[in-house]
């Protein structure tokens, strides 16, 4: 595992989730319910039937076990060896699933052009220096084939502040996302980094990528459900669920969403 850019990095992210319930994040609650239903569905939009999936920072699995199950060839490659645990017990039996520990920025063990999509559903969160961020969009890229598609996944800095800094601590937390000059701020202390869309668009400058669509994964529904009186009925969530996917590319609802999707098609 190569992370010399930042040495801290691995050692706060693998404490982070050697704690946290990752296993259940996506079903627990309705916008992680959101989430999960939102990926999947550009997923199989882009990933060919059969076709060889990389997912970077797979956490415990969720989506890479889904998606072996489906059929597809899937690589997992996760950094937190909690996660690769309950990913490799999770995943047992599954002959297509392959899992492995490793880090966003060195996906070496991958030859150029080995997957049709693959999947940085994670690793975004947790690079604070532009220079690795792009070095794992580079490191992604590399290995998708051409005409192959990437997700990349990011969180909003506006959601972070709407959803953590309402509750009497705004300055402090305005001070921890934002300069003077209300440029973005990206620091190691910071464990989850947040962007504004066009800010996180601006990475692929010069990476062989077009943009397909930027899209909102969740929407509002995590500051929502901090209210007490939140209620959403199965029938509820299905009538959101329509609407949302609806309208889930209008640049006007992108910063709300605490998870947003960058997809692109590989050129050469």
């Amino acid at each position: 595992m190569d992370d010399r850019s930042h040495p801290d990095r691995a050692e706060l992210i693998i404490s982070f989730y050697s704690t946290y319930d990752e296993e259940n994040r996506l079903d627990r609650t309705r916008h992680g319910q959101l989430e999960y239903l939102t990926t999947m569905r550009y997923i199989h939009s882009l990933a060919p039937a059969g076709g060889r999936i990389l997912e970077v920072g797979a956490g415990t699995g969720r989506y890479s076990i889904a998606l072996a199950r489906e059929g597809f060839d899937v690589a997992a490659v996760e950094l937190a060896e909690s996660n690769l645990a309950i990913l490799r017990r999770r995943g047992a039996g599954l002959s297509n699933l392959d899992a492995c520990q490793g880090d966003a920025l060195d996906l070496s063990r991958f030859p150029d052009g080995a997957f049709d999509l693959t999947l940085l559903l994670g690793p975004m969160y947790h690079l604070y220096d532009r220079g690795d961020a792009v070095a794992a969009l580079r490191e992604g890229l590399r290995v998708t084939k051409e005409g192959g598609a990437l997700i990349a996944a990011f969180l909003s800095v506006h959601a972070i502040v709407y959803n953590n800094y309402l509750r009497g601590n705004t300055p402090p937390g305005l001070e921890e996302n934002f300069d003077g000059n209300w440029n973005t701020r990206h620091f190691l202390e910071q464990l989850f980094t947040g962007y504004e869309p066009e800010e996180f668009e601006a990475l692929f400058d010069g990476l062989p990528v077009e943009m397909l669509s930027l899209v909102s994964a969740d929407g509002a529904l995590e500051l929502a459900e901090d209210r007490a009186d939140f209620a959403m009925s199965d029938e509820d969530f299905a009538a959101f669920a329509r609407y949302h996917l609806r309208f889930c590319e209008r640049r006007e609802l992108l910063g709300l969403a605490s998870h947003l999707l960058y997809v692109g098609r590989k050129r050469s």
